[in-house]
Parts: structure tokens; sequence; C-alpha cells
């Protein structure tokens, strides 16, 4: 709503315009009143000219619905994504290690050296086990690597880190597994199994 004033005086003396736009319908009034009207007199002229003509309110009604219908909507995605974040942070705690404790180091392949873009099933996943020596910061701990990895960074996140739960006997030895400084390596074949000749258009090729 809004008020047109400073006009001519009518005969009536009115001299203004009290603009009201019902923003559901786009149906719009105009009332004539004067600029010294109160806030009681104007109330009363909107009871007696809009609301008597229309009946009752029904396009503040559905205004003001749709607003609950909003706010409780918006209540409700609030409590669902609460929800999920607790949901989320619970599985996204870090594990925690103590000191002599045995884990497992992640290792993943060599970019481009995987056939096919696949990782193979027998692939090693993890390398160890090594000793937890110290305990640096909240999420990073500092291991007892052997020779072999001399020029790995000896501090690693704990993401990259598995506890150690089975035979400390059973893992697969790092001279087995060529791995670099940057704990990448290199799928080799141990053994061809079978060869075979494959023709195509009068030429062969070994598979």
């Amino acid at each position: 709503m809004d008020f047109i004033n400073k006009l001519p005086r009518t005969r009536s003396g009115h001299d203004s315009i009290w603009v009201i736009v019902d923003r559901l319908t786009k149906s719009a009034y105009f009332l004539a009143v004067r600029e010294d009207y109160k806030t009681e007199k104007l109330a009363r002229l909107y009871i007696n000219e809009i609301i008597a003509r229309n009946g009752k309110l029904l396009g503040l009604e559905i205004v003001q619905e749709t607003t609950d219908k909003i706010v409780q909507i918006k209540e409700r995605l609030k409590v669902a994504r609460d929800r999920q974040k607790s949901y989320a942070d619970n599985r996204r705690k870090p594990f925690e290690f103590s000191v002599s404790d045995k884990v497992l180091l992640k290792v993943s392949p060599r970019k481009g050296v995987v056939r096919f873009d696949k990782r193979s099933k027998l692939s090693p996943r993890h390398v160890g086990p090594f000793d937890i020596v110290e305990r640096v910061g909240p999420v990073a701990y500092r291991l007892r690597l052997p020779q072999e990895l001399v020029g790995v960074n000896d501090t690693f996140h704990v993401s990259n880190l598995k506890k150690c739960l089975a035979d400390v006997n059973l893992h697969v030895p790092l001279e087995e597994v060529k791995v670099d400084d940057k704990l990448h390596f290199v799928e080799e074949p141990i053994e061809i199994l079978d060869l075979g000749l494959k023709s195509l258009n009068e030429d062969g090729f070994l598979l």
C-alpha cells in the first residue's frame, strides 16, 4: 500500500489517495482520504471499503498460510541438515592411535601405469606394519620407517593409516613392492602363464 499526497483538495475535503494492492490477486483499490487521517480512521476505512467488499481477507490469509508453511519447511530442513551433519561428523571423526601401535600405510598405483585404467584386485592397498613413534598434532603421526622408504617423509595424516589388527607377520614385504617417495607403486607382471598366436588379416601377433 502507498499514499499519493499533496493533491488538489476535493469538495469533500480529500487531498490524498490511498493505494492498496492485493499481492495475490493483483487487484488494486484507490481510496480517497485526507493527509491528516489518523491510523484508527484508516483502519476503519479499510474495514468498511476492503473487507466489507470482499467478505474476508482471502489474499492475506493465503499469504500468511504460505508464509507459515515456508517457515515450517525451513525448520524441518534445518533439523534434517543438522541430523545429517551430526552423522557425517561422527563418520568423519579421525581414528586415534597410541605410540607403539602398529599401523599399515596406504599406497596407491602410480599414475599412467595401471593397465586399462583399472586397479587389480590383488594390488596392495597398504604396506607395513610400522611402529608409531610420536603423535604430531591432533591428526598426524610419525612412523618408524625402514631403509627402503628412506626418501619418504615419516609424518602422515591419520587418513593414510590403518590399524594393524592381524598377525604382524602376515604383511606385504616392501622388497616385493616398488614404492616411490610419493607412496606410489608400479604394477609389474610376475609370470607369463600362457602364450598364443592370434591371426588377423594374415598377420599374427602374440598374446
